[in-house]
């Protein structure tokens, strides 16, 4: 039997949120490493079109349950049927985005099928005896934790979305479609969905954001570091912090840099006050362009930076502010 690699395809929203097209990047170069098949896993009413977008970008074949009944995702449904269907083609590896989706039903799966599940990982690799390593943050982002499903099968992990980069679009690119019918006896739900709107997000994501600005205890304070939201409306970027400064709530858990949070890859980095523990700066390696400001000369940031500025953080801040103010009065 070949060895497959499962992505379980998650299409809400899809032309902004595209976790499953990293994860299926990723899994083509882990299949590369084991010599497997890259398929992908589709529940729903009429996607076709998703079909194609992920044969497009990376899968060899397609898994696709296409029923009305499917129209409405309803959890106990979808584990179920695709806790069966894991069952009956035995992957070696299913892998599921970290989205509030996939935090829901790769549990519930896991548990139907007796086998392991790491959380959140922010990277996958492939031992010398062909197991996936899950590499997932532990203890609040202090320690890195590689860990292995060594007996159980499949072997599960969920993915941070923006964790890795998607695959060109291949107009060429040939894969199959395996249509599964619905089976005879799937579970009814227990909880029946009347009505649902979507309700656009205004802001953008840090994790897609062209140009991020972000702030460490260098700034010096709460009420210095709401400067950084001044120079990002001038800019049209995202905020994002160093896991101390959210501790200390100057801002929101959600806009948290590191390997216990995001992972942003902008084009353009303004970096203020930030010292570099490796925690925060293993989850920008991908910025294209970084300008860094920080007191200390010899601080991590400073050395990573393409530009690098020794100032007080926030008097620079305050200075490029004024600066982007008078070029837009004149």
């Amino acid at each position: 039997m070949e060895k497959q690699i499962w992505v379980w395809a998650d299409y809400r929203n899809y032309f902004q949120s595209r976790v499953t097209l990293q994860i299926l990047a990723r899994a083509t170069d882990l299949a590369k490493k084991t010599d497997a098949v890259v398929c992908a896993v589709v529940f729903g009413d009429r996607v076709d079109e998703y079909v194609a977008e992920y044969i497009a970008h990376g899968a060899q074949k397609v898994y696709v349950t296409d029923d009305p009944f499917l129209n409405t995702y309803n959890v106990e449904s979808y584990a179920f049927l695709l806790s069966a269907l894991v069952r009956r083609f035995q992957p070696e590896t299913l892998l599921v985005g970290a989205t509030r989706f996939g935090q829901e039903i790769a549990p519930r799966v896991a548990k139907q099928l007796n086998t392991g599940l790491t959380a959140d990982c922010i990277d996958l690799d492939i031992d010398d005896k062909g197991r996936l390593v899950q590499i997932a943050p532990s203890f609040g982002g202090n320690l890195i934790a590689k860990i292995i499903t060594p007996n159980a099968r499949p072997q599960m992990a969920t993915i941070r979305p923006g964790t890795f980069q998607e695959l060109p679009h291949d107009n060429d690119a040939k894969g199959e479609k395996i249509p599964i019918p619905l089976p005879d006896h799937m579970p009814g739900p227990r909880v029946r969905c009347l009505k649902s709107e979507l309700h656009p997000v205004r802001a953008r994501k840090i994790e897609t954001a062209d140009i991020v600005i972000t702030g460490g205890r260098g700034m010096g304070s709460k009420g210095k570091f709401k400067k950084l939201f001044d120079l990002a409306a001038l800019l049209n970027a995202e905020v994002g912090a160093t896991r101390p400064v959210v501790y200390a709530d100057w801002i929101s858990s959600d806009a948290m840099v590191g390997q216990a949070g995001k992972h942003i890859r902008p084009k353009l980095l303004f970096s203020f006050g930030v010292s570099g523990a490796i925690q925060h700066t293993a989850a920008l390696a991908d910025a294209k362009f970084i300008v860094a400001v920080n007191k200390n000369p010899n601080a991590t940031m400073m050395k990573l930076a393409d530009v690098a500025l020794v100032a007080d953080a926030n008097q620079a801040c305050s200075g490029i502010i004024r600066a982007l103010k008078q070029r837009i009065r004149n």
